[in-house]
């Protein structure tokens, strides 16, 4: 490589350093200066901006406007557009809520989210069964909350954590939710999570993942909202080798508040199961986004249909059944 060359790639890397350390420190003034302001003026100034990205149209708005195409996709483009433009803010309450959620009563709090959570019965009879629960959830509503109201109710649970960069980004992250009473465990860069995974389920303890989007493109091939796509077979495949049920979780806000439903148990009789049960975690995703779509947070791409073309060399296979 020429002198040119190699000067090109160490600006390109010193402006990508210098980016996620400047993401880093947003999230730390995010984490450091919300929590501590009125609530009012804040929710505000967080719905303001939603509506100012929504309005300049950027990547991530873009995207979520296709990826909700496809949950409506018989609605009028002026419909769609209230949706974004809903779906942003919707994001931005959930981004608003965790800065504040550390310096929160969380005992207070779990008494005001008990009524919401639907389902409740589902959880306590496959703990009382004795072999765990993999709750599996979308990236709707609040999901943070979600795992606070767990917490309160089964003692603790154990999820997995994508290592973000920079490395001072990423343990910020799990030191956020390390303090709300989760275990974190790494995706990458450690012992492979999956062994201690599934002790946690022998030891009748709950373990809880986000399961909408294959981060490795080697989930197992689904189809959503009718379009192939792949999803993670983790949550399957914890059931499958450890017997603990796997139960679909559903969340979302409403005007005052959050809802919260604990489907019923997926059925995972065994490994050979585990795509079959994948397509069934599907679904019942796509029901609840379907009913509350302005509470999906998906502004990433989820479908290959949308990847530049040189990365749909690897097209996905049709979803057993």
């Amino acid at each position: 490589m020429s002198e040119t060359g190699w000067q090109g790639r160490a600006v390109g890397t010193a402006l990508d350093t210098a980016k996620k350390r400047a993401v880093d420190l947003g999230y730390a003034a995010g984490w450091r200066l919300v929590r501590g302001a009125p609530a009012a003026p804040t929710a505000a100034l967080f719905r303001a901006g939603a509506d100012l990205a929504t309005r300049r149209g950027g990547a991530g708005a873009r995207q979520l406007r296709a990826n909700l195409r496809r949950v409506c996709p018989s609605v009028p483009e002026q419909v769609l557009d209230e949706l974004v433009r809903d779906g942003m803010r919707s994001y931005a309450r959930y981004w608003w809520e965790a800065f504040r959620l550390p310096s929160m009563d969380h005992v207070a709090l779990r008494r005001d989210l008990d009524p919401a959570v639907s389902g409740q019965a589902r959880l306590d009879a496959a703990l009382d069964a004795g072999r765990g629960a993999v709750v599996a959830l979308p990236h709707s509503g609040n999901w943070d909350l979600a795992g606070v109201w767990l917490v309160g109710r089964c003692g603790g649970f154990t999820t997995v954590a994508e290592r973000l960069r920079p490395e001072s980004l990423y343990r910020r992250f799990v030191a956020y939710r390390e303090s709300l009473g989760f275990e974190i465990l790494p995706m990458t860069g450690a012992a492979a999570p999956f062994p201690v995974l599934a002790a946690r389920l022998r030891a009748n303890r709950v373990v809880c993942l986000l399961a909408d989007r294959d981060l490795h493109r080697s989930g197992v091939p689904v189809r959503f909202f009718g379009e192939p796509t792949r999803m993670p077979a983790g949550p399957a495949r914890l059931a499958a080798a450890t017997g603990a049920a796997l139960l679909p979780v559903g969340c979302w806000f409403t005007p005052d508040g959050w809802g919260f439903r604990i489907h019923p148990p997926v059925p995972v009789p065994g490994p050979p199961a585990v795509p079959a049960s994948t397509q069934t975690l599907a679904d019942a995703f796509a029901a609840d986004i379907a009913a509350h779509p302005a509470d999906w947070h998906m502004l990433a791409r989820l479908w290959p249909a949308d990847l530049p073309a040189d990365r749909q060399a690897d097209p996905v296979e049709e979803a057993a059944g």
